[in-house]
């Protein structure tokens, strides 16, 4: 071998050993600047209670949206509303708080609101132009003294009927019933006809939902309003309440010996598998029948109203902010808020979780045919009026539930159950 042959080959033999270097190298300053990214990158640590399949996949429609933004989601789910709500008020209070916690967009974390524990939205409120685009009834609750203080994220109606039709060709039911009476005859023909009439879960919020679909149903939106407002003695005692209460208990002979202390998913499963006809349930519900494969207006139906003026009983779920004055920890704030909001995850989020857009400007053409209904009735501003807990504190609606279910599961008459819901509902 010549010495040129052999300068060749030791220059051969050194290209490798450099080319690894310098691969090592850049790999050195890439994981660098990896690390740099991921360090500076907006970290959220997002406190919820969406714990069901289809909430589940619903919250990371929200997650993907945030991390394409840039940012880094921390999940910290809790089964339960109640017991998130509590883990996250003891944490801000304890000075731990999340980055983000949910609340329903009710009078639930007002208190967090008069204590100064929250950052208020003031700028994407206004960017987005909260005030000409969301409902009234969401607005009266997170916009509190001119600033806003919670991230509204969808419309949840909470008193949709739900039915299988499967169960309604079983029991002959060819009309959707379009009254309060007609909806009593198709509860009696599916009991008739061997099977579950009313699909519910004996809890007190479930059966505090009943009783608002009767309010809204029977007794109208004056009376509703009246009743939750106002709070007035003399509606409450009236005969055209104790109808509505009526009605509220008459719902119980239509449901199985397994109620008690079922979820709301296990009853939605009931309608699913064709063993019940109805449901009243919120349109989270919908979250339930889109994970089993079932089509809006093939495989079950929905009804928003048993009348063509009965109130759309709303609120939703939002997100509140935690105060503090860390910067990287408002940014992300600020980037959770922008993310949840922008159009795209708007749509994938709420086709998951059966709720509608918060802002009205959303284009939701490609919704399904119940979430249609709802955007319809939304654009008449008369029909959208606050639920229960959008004019009750925590505490009234605590105490009114208590009624309720002793009504419910006892043999309490009528015009007790009416005085209790009286002194329930008083300051």
């Amino acid at each position: 071998m010549d010495k040129h042959t052999t300068g060749r080959a030791r220059r051969a033999g050194t290209l490798p050993a450099r080319l690894a270097l310098a691969l090592a190298t850049a790999l050195t300053f890439a994981a660098g600047d990896v690390a740099a990214a991921t360090a500076a990158a907006p970290r959220a640590e997002v406190m919820h209670w969406w714990t069901s399949s289809s909430e589940s996949a619903a919250v990371r429609k929200f997650a993907d949206a945030y991390r394409a933004a840039g940012g880094v989601w921390g999940d910290t789910a809790i089964a339960g509303a109640d017991q998130a709500k509590a883990v996250a008020i003891n944490r801000i209070v304890g000075g731990n708080p999340p980055t983000a916690a949910q609340f329903n967009t009710t009078k639930q974390f007002r208190d967090l609101i008069d204590q100064g524990s929250l950052n208020n939205v003031d700028d994407i409120a206004l960017r987005d132009r909260w005030d000409q685009l969301m409902p009234q009834a969401i607005l009266d609750v997170i916009k509190v003294k001119g600033h806003f203080y919670a991230v509204p994220v969808d419309i949840h109606m909470s008193t949709w009927i739900w039915y299988s039709k499967a169960a309604f060709q079983k029991a002959g039911i060819a009309k959707e019933p379009a009254t309060p009476d007609e909806l009593f005859a198709a509860l009696d023909k599916l009991k008739a006809a061997g099977l579950v009439g009313l699909a519910h879960g004996g809890q007190p919020w479930q059966e505090n939902i009943l009783f608002q679909a009767m309010l809204a149903n029977v007794g109208g939106k004056e009376l509703y309003l009246q009743v939750l407002r106002d709070r007035s003695p003399k509606a409450i005692n009236s005969e055209a309440f104790k109808k509505v209460l009526l009605a509220f208990k008459r719902l119980q002979s239509y449901v199985d010996a397994g109620s008690p202390n079922r979820n709301w998913n296990d009853a939605t499963a009931m309608l699913i598998r064709g063993r019940a006809g109805v449901q009243i349930m919120g349109d989270w519900a919908k979250g339930e029948f889109a994970a089993a494969k079932q089509s809006a207006g093939k495989d079950f139906g929905c009804i928003p109203g048993l009348g063509a003026n009965v109130p759309y009983l709303i609120q939703g779920d939002a997100f509140v902010f935690p105060k503090t004055k860390n910067p990287e920890a408002v940014q992300a704030q600020k980037l959770l808020a922008t993310s949840m909001l922008a159009p795209a995850a708007q749509l994938e989020f709420n086709k998951i979780k059966g709720s509608l857009p918060i802002l009205s400007n959303v284009d939701a053409s490609s919704m399904d045919v119940c979430a249609q209904a709802g955007m319809a009735i939304l654009k008449d501003k008369t029909r959208a009026v606050g639920m229960i807990e959008v004019f009750l504190t925590p505490d009234q609606n605590g105490a009114l539930q208590d009624v309720l279910t002793t009504y419910w599961n006892t043999r309490m008459p009528v015009e007790k159950a009416q005085k209790g819901i009286v002194a329930a509902l008083q300051d």
